[in-house]
């Protein structure tokens, strides 16, 4: 295991499967900023923390039922390599976790390290999690053959809100979930596609009207396709 540097972001993701990471994460703003030193990559193979000569790591379930469970010795011997390094939080992707929000993303963005597990089979034990106080995060409704891909979009998405990755800072402050809404419509050349022409009060020039229309269809968008976030944005208002 590497060790991490306090100068950039650094992520450890403990998986059985380091070969798949970076990933697409070595490409585009996210690869150029790993080239560039702003975030550190750090991988544990769990597997290289079985005692065993056949290096396994799972068991089947106490209670019965299909799949097997990740040992809790061995986890807790990968983890506690993890906290010679770092003192990050564990974060356990999973499909029983609480769903992932952008207020996660800023949190752990602006930490000095986090540390990803990628579970597989039905999971791991209970007894690991509790005692070393894993938070426990899903991206999804949905099941995934295991937490690879779930962690690369953690990544993804603390990696854009780190300093210097991405080219206009501003642009972050109009997304999706900033303020509680989804994002406004957006529109590019040409004014006419075809049959479908530009909002005429995007063409206006008039900056405090446009600041106006995009809130409102930012509104409009909440309240039809995310009730949830729409009531909590009332609330937010009203309060």
């Amino acid at each position: 295991m590497e060790k991490a540097t306090h100068s950039s972001w650094n992520v450890t993701v403990l998986t059985l499967f380091p070969e798949m990471f970076p990933g697409p994460l070595a490409h585009a703003l996210a690869g150029k900023a790993l080239e560039n030193g702003l975030w550190h990559l750090d991988t544990l193979n769990i597997r290289d923390f079985s005692a065993g000569n056949h290096k396994s790591v799972d068991d089947i379930a106490f209670g019965g039922g299909p799949g097997m469970v990740l040992r809790p010795e061995v986890m807790d011997r990968a983890f506690e390599e993890v906290k010679k390094n770092n003192e990050g939080p564990l974060i356990y992707l999973t499909p029983r976790g609480k769903p992932l929000k952008q207020a996660d993303v800023k949190r752990w963005s602006q930490q000095p390290y986090i540390n990803l597990i990628c579970g597989r089979y039905e999971g791991i034990d209970e007894r690991i999690l509790q005692h070393h106080q894993v938070e426990e995060v899903s991206i999804g409704d949905y099941i995934l053959a295991g937490g690879e891909i779930a962690a690369m979009v953690v990544m993804d998405a603390c990696i854009r809100l780190l300093p210097g990755v991405m080219g206009a800072e501003a642009s972050l402050q109009e997304e999706s979930f900033e303020g509680g809404l989804l994002e406004y419509p957006q529109y590019t050349r040409p004014q006419t596609w075809k049959g479908y022409t530009v909002p005429e009060v995007l063409l206006s020039g008039h900056h405090a009207r446009i600041r106006t229309w995009r809130k409102a269809q930012a509104e409009a968008i909440t309240k039809a396709r995310r009730p949830d976030l729409w009531d909590a944005y009332k609330q937010d208002k009203e309060g």
